[in-house]
């Protein structure tokens, strides 16, 4: 015969339970829980935003998160070719209705999984309803297979940059010391705060020769929007200019892995870090799939 439970065991015995309950409805929400949506984007091209992307899905791969990168970047798509992969159809194949998502999906280094866009298709940055409907049921399949998407948005203010920026957790402004590219910086972050309501943005300066100069350029941004935008810019950090990032991508290869220890890589690997420990604010959960269904992508 078993000896009875003292009182302090019983009680012992009922917290683990309630432990064990708590962190299986935990995991039943974390389970059921959208994907983190970080947008990239840029006020104009020629910054280094893709290149960007796809060195930050890679570090984030590394540090055991399920990446997914949408290449939103519906005219000039080339995440792929960065990462030296081969597409075999595209996001205007989806929305036509030619192809299935999982046949275009593209499988590449470290695990990173890529959605490739329509580069060069114009034509499909003009969604109907009914597009609009098959991209929507289309990620909306994809939603629990990751924790992350990383949202490449085209350069520019273009209806579709706000769409797709509009839904995220995070929005990455990617800027380089030109005074033209803090100008344009500018622009998309009063269109995306007037359009969209974002008040908070990620500053990301590429291609530095010192780090001083990321500060400056954060300085002199978050003095004029904050002033008259009423916004957050947050310096997230920088990336250095770095001869390795040209050879990596002559080779279609993340620079991250090419080149680990080049001062670019060490960057964009603290980059990956910084945005892999913030958390989301509760109220922006489920935002950018939400969107999806209600907005349109127009002219």
């Amino acid at each position: 015969m078993e000896p009875l439970m003292s009182a302090s065991d019983q009680a012992k015995t009922l917290r683990d339970l309630q432990q064990l309950a708590s962190n299986r409805r935990e995991e039943k929400r974390a389970a059921n829980k959208p994907p983190r949506v970080i947008a990239v984007t840029s006020g104009k091209g020629g910054v280094g935003k893709s290149n960007v992307v796809a060195n930050l899905a890679v570090e984030m791969s590394r540090r055991g998160r399920r990446v997914l990168v949408l290449d939103a970047d519906l005219g000039l798509a080339n995440v792929d070719i960065l990462l030296g992969l081969a597409p075999v159809g595209h996001l205007g194949d989806v929305v036509s209705g030619n192809r299935d998502i999982d046949d275009i999906i593209l499988h590449g280094p470290q695990d990173v999984d890529v959605l490739p866009a329509a580069s060069g298709m114009s034509e499909i940055t003009t969604l109907s309803e009914a597009q609009k409907g098959r991209l929507l049921v289309a990620l909306d399949r994809l939603k629990s297979r990751y924790d992350t998407l990383l949202v490449d948005t085209g350069a520019g203010i273009s209806s579709n940059v706000i769409f797709f920026a509009g839904g995220a957790h995070e929005v990455v402004v990617v800027v380089n010391p030109e005074p033209t590219a803090l100008a344009d910086a500018y622009a998309v972050i009063k269109v995306l705060r007037q359009r969209k309501d974002i008040q908070r943005f990620q500053l990301l300066v590429n291609s530095v020769r010192q780090s001083s100069a990321a500060q400056v350029v954060h300085e002199r941004l978050e003095r004029v929007a904050g002033r008259f935008l009423d916004v957050d810019i947050q310096l997230l950090g920088h990336v250095y200019y770095d001869q390795a990032v040209q050879k990596a991508v002559m080779g279609q290869e993340p620079v991250v892995l090419r080149f680990p220890s080049a001062p670019a890589s060490r960057c964009l690997a603290q980059l990956a870090q910084r945005l892999d420990m913030m958390e989301a604010p509760d109220e922006q959960e489920g935002r950018f799939w939400e969107q999806l269904a209600e907005d349109g992508v127009s002219p």
